[in-house]
């Protein structure tokens, strides 16, 4: 399993539009190895808001495949030369290769 995350901190009252982004209706919906995409809030935070986004793959390939659709450089190319918003802080990205999952009890449905 691959995982994506992005960290997007941003100024105080700004995460909903964050969120909204990375919630709603997005080009990879439905994609073929894409697991889960879980958009999360920093609780801890105090002078800005931090929006976490993981993107969860089936494996890297999965990851590689979505990287060189056409939809996605589409996606770049349309943004291309285009500003984030204002109040966007900074954007860290990272990419994991998951060793291990260690299931919980609440996994056991």
């Amino acid at each position: 399993m691959l995982v994506m995350t992005r960290a997007i901190v941003v100024e105080k009252g700004h995460a909903d539009k964050v969120i909204e982004r990375f919630s709603g209706p997005s080009k990879f919906d439905g994609r073929e190895g894409l697991v889960d995409v879980n958009v999360m809030v920093n609780k801890r935070t105090k002078e800005h808001d931090e929006v976490l986004v993981v993107i969860r793959w089936e494996s890297e390939e999965a990851w590689k495949a979505w990287e060189k659709s056409p939809e996605h450089i589409q996606g770049h190319r349309d943004s291309k030369g285009q500003q984030p918003p204002e109040y966007i802080i900074s954007t860290t990205v990272n990419l994991y290769d998951v060793k291990a999952v260690k299931q919980g009890p609440a996994s056991q449905g």
